[in-house]
């Protein structure tokens, strides 16, 4: 079957996503734009998950739990996990290798904690946009350690994705799936034997992909999603 899906969106949580990027809305906008999954991959945090997944659930939309990393190496990588607790425990991790700085809203933006009725129940005071002490490497070994994908994000885009900051597709990082940017060029061989993704990376509703991106799983379940995505694609 072929599911459309869109798994690289930012809530309200994240600090440059747009204030507009409130559980509900998220999940309408996907619905009125005709997806089947989503992943809410905020920057170094999960805890608008609990109610993403509540309203995922009353929208029929599968939610894949997801976060957004920043390494020491200033690489951002997608970490998908198979529940949302598992993504919350790996949160609280996270967050004791960020900085120890407070976020500057005036500055950096609001980071707000929302519940699925899109109210307001906290404000995350911890700065989320910094960069953990965690190596690529380790990252990449703790999302494993959670039971989740590390996927690395717009390889072939802007100051933080893999290849131009690395220059190279690391081959020992258990990387079966990677996230390209359509609209630039990437090098093929770090995409060959690889599952690609191509997400929105939405920081504003308007930009939540269009019903254009599909996977081909046998059936709509975070199992099978994170399955697809462990596999080695045919060459």
């Amino acid at each position: 079957m072929e599911y459309f899906a869109d798994l690289h969106i930012h809530s309200c949580l994240s600090p440059c996503g747009d204030d507009d990027m409130t559980p509900c809305n998220i999940c309408g906008m996907a619905r009125i734009k005709g997806l089947d999954i989503i992943a809410v991959t905020d920057h170094n945090t999960a805890r608008n998950l609990p109610a993403v997944q509540e309203v995922c659930d009353a929208y029929g939309l599968l939610l894949l739990p997801g976060m957004e990393i920043t390494t020491r190496e200033d690489v951002h990588l997608l970490g998908y996990f198979p529940d949302v607790a598992a993504a919350l425990e790996f949160g609280k991790l996270v967050k004791e290798h960020l900085p120890k700085k407070k976020n500057k809203p005036s500055f950096f933006g609001n980071q707000r904690v929302m519940n699925s009725d899109d109210e307001q129940t906290d404000e995350e005071d911890a700065l989320l946009i910094g960069a953990t002490d965690f190596s690529l490497h380790e990252a990449t070994m703790r999302v494993l350690g959670f039971g989740g994908v590390p996927v690395p994000a717009h390889i072939n885009r802007g100051s933080h994705g893999l290849l131009v900051n690395l220059g190279f597709m690391p081959e020992d990082y258990f990387y079966t799936t990677v996230e390209m940017w359509r609209l630039l060029p990437c090098d093929e061989k770090a995409l060959r034997g690889r599952h690609v993704l191509h997400n929105s990376d939405a920081h504003y509703l308007g930009d939540i992909a269009e019903r254009e991106h599909a996977l081909r799983l046998n059936h709509r379940t975070v199992d099978d999603l994170l399955s697809w995505m462990r596999s080695r694609q045919t060459v």
